[in-house]
């Protein structure tokens, strides 16, 4: 009774003062509880949520239809039950978010998260108020780029049992120059739209029809007026501003709650469409409070008043009517009518992928890879299929990423059907990993690459300098031994390398006698390992000592790649047979 009270309000009656403070009253009364941290406060919130900006009303909506289906008892997602700790079975087919879909509800909330983290928005906040506006874009009919397989409007706003709205876009949006319907799959109605709008998907345009850019458009409004999501109050306020309805509220905050609890991913166009409307297009459900059972639908129907609002649709959600307004049927529903098979979207064709010249793929660490990855899209008889979204992934034990830094990546297929991924970039851990194309929405075996990081490596090594490299007993070598490495006549920086004093050229044996190294403690060292060259491809090797032994002593240095260079240490007595005669010298 108490929705139809407000429903005859919102009809004629919401003019005068007693009939508002009567809205008031009747919101205080039913304010759901639902969690945030504001428990003990909803009866408030819904009494003093203001009235948002904008025309008939302010809503985002302009009050039009939605969908009333609740959702299911079952938890969508299995989760331990209290205190026995057995999981409780898969909740139904609502708890399936279409993929793009549901992409575009994180990708929304991650950008609120960056410019607005104040308003603490959950991405399952807009698949609740997406699943009641247009049961998720009409079950995923979207195309590569999330928008929208035919439009979605609700009747126009004629004041003929919802808001008065003359057209404000010259039927830009809706098709239609004399009065404003809400469009897409959020149900904006086109004079929010023209200062609400946001570019959801980079592509430059603001397209209400397309569900990045709704989601994230919707995100925004909820979020305007430095509201809360975390509170009751700044949630209350935030969904009353979409559509001031107390039912409204009640039914998105079902929805929220179900899908805290779990949801998962679907292909595209494979989401169930809801059944029921506000507007009467068939059986009214009125929307519990989120801690009370679904109650059953009203047997008894409304009275009549002519009010379907199903201009321009079919009335069903699957048409072009994707939402719902608050008028009421006439005593005996009609028999809806059987809905028309959508059209199929590019990745409903979509049969297989198939790798397109991608050869081996390998690249020294630190460097690009010179292959991209590649896929086509085709149809079960070999047809390319474009605007298909395809997902590469990248997985392994290694740090290889996309360029950017990412180790996925979405990207639509073009004219041709194919896809390439953004260019592979190796890091600095080698080994082999695995790039996979899936296709976005559907399931469809993937395609997997096996990519493989090597060392860097170097194949020549030189002296910079051909200074003998002597020494005296017990001293110290003037000069440190500094070589370059290069590979196929190029600069090879970074390249491992490790320095032994061997025995002799036939004997690669670490020495135990003659020059040597010293550690941190002072101590000799004969082997010095994890030595590499600079960007320049240079390395210099610390100083060298001499123990009391004399002779030819032997230096090996080697790199990854296999390059050696044999460098020779002489250790021998000062030569005195110059020195001049006292006599020559006084002479």
């Amino acid at each position: 009774m108490a929705a139809h009270f407000g429903r005859r309000l919102r009809k004629g009656a919401a003019t005068t003062a007693v009939a508002a403070a009567a809205v008031a009253a009747l919101s205080a009364s039913q304010a759901p509880g639902a969690a945030g941290e504001d428990h003990g406060r909803q009866a408030a919130a819904g009494a003093t949520a203001p009235v948002p900006d904008g025309p008939a009303g302010g809503n985002a909506t302009g009050n039009s239809p939605y969908f009333t289906d609740l959702p299911p008892l079952k938890s969508p997602n299995p989760s331990p039950s209290s205190g026995s700790g057995t999981p409780v079975a898969r909740g139904e087919a609502e708890a399936g978010i279409p993929a793009t879909v549901l992409d575009a509800y994180k990708k929304a909330e991650a950008e609120l998260r960056s410019s607005k983290p104040g308003c603490n928005l959950p991405w399952q906040l807009l698949a609740a108020i997406g699943k009641v506006e247009s049961g998720h874009a009409r079950g995923g009919r979207v195309d590569a780029d999330g928008t929208t397989v035919g439009r979605i409007l609700g009747p126009q706003l004629d004041g003929n049992g919802f808001a008065l709205i003359p057209d404000t876009d010259h039927g830009a949006y809706d098709g239609n120059s004399t009065y404003d319907q809400a469009v897409g799959p959020m149900q904006f109605i086109p004079s929010t739209w023209a200062w609400a709008g946001r570019d959801g998907n980079g592509d430059g345009e603001k397209d209400p029809n397309n569900v990045y850019d709704a989601a994230l458009a919707a995100g925004h409004y909820l979020c305007r007026n430095d509201w809360d999501m975390s509170t009751d109050s700044g949630l209350h306020s935030a969904i009353l501003s979409y559509n001031n309805s107390q039912d409204y509220l009640n039914l998105v905050l079902n929805w929220l709650e179900y899908y805290r609890k779990g949801s998962h991913s679907i292909p595209d166009g494979t989401g169930r469409v809801p059944e029921h409307r506000s507007d009467g297009g068939s059986h009214h459900t009125t929307s519990p409070k989120p801690s009370d059972p679904p109650s059953k639908p009203d047997p008894k129907p409304h009275k009549p008043g002519g009010d379907h609002g199903d201009h321009g649709g079919n009335g069903n959600g699957n048409g072009d009517n994707g939402g719902g307004g608050t008028g009421t049927p006439d005593p005996k529903p009609p028999t809806p009518p059987v809905p028309p098979t959508p059209p199929q979207t590019p990745t409903d064709l979509v049969d297989h992928l198939q790798g397109v010249g991608t050869g081996k793929l390998t690249a020294t660490a630190g460097d690009a890879f010179a292959e991209p990855v590649s896929v086509r899209a085709e149809t079960k008889v070999g047809k390319s299929v474009a605007k298909v979204r395809i997902r590469f992934t990248v997985t392994g034990d290694t740090d290889a990423t996309f360029a950017g830094g990412e180790t996925v990546a979405t990207v639509a297929t073009d004219a041709k059907g194919l896809a390439v991924a953004p260019a592979l970039q190796a890091g600095e851990k080698t080994g082999d990993f695995k790039v996979t194309a899936a296709v976005v929405g559907r399931s469809v075996k993937g395609v997997d690459f096996t990519a493989t990081v090597t060392a860097r490596a170097a194949d020549t090594l030189v002296r910079t300098s051909d200074t003998p490299l002597t020494c005296t007993p017990g001293g110290e070598f003037a000069d440190q031994v500094q070589v370059k490495a290069t590979y196929k006549g190029a600069v090879a920086g970074k390249v491992a390398a490790t320095a032994t004093l061997i025995k002799s050229a036939t004997d690669a044996t670490e020495n135990d006698k003659g020059p040597f190294f010293k550690d941190a403690d002072g101590k000799p060292v004969r082997t010095l390992t994890g030595l590499q060259t600079d960007d320049k491809g240079l390395l210099t090797l610390p100083k060298l000592y001499a123990d009391d032994t004399t002779g030819t002593f032997l230096l090996r240095i080697t790199t990854t790649g296999g390059a050696t260079l044999t460098v020779e240490l002489k250790v021998a007595a000062a030569d005195t047979s110059a020195s001049p005669t006292p006599s020559e010298t006084a002479s």
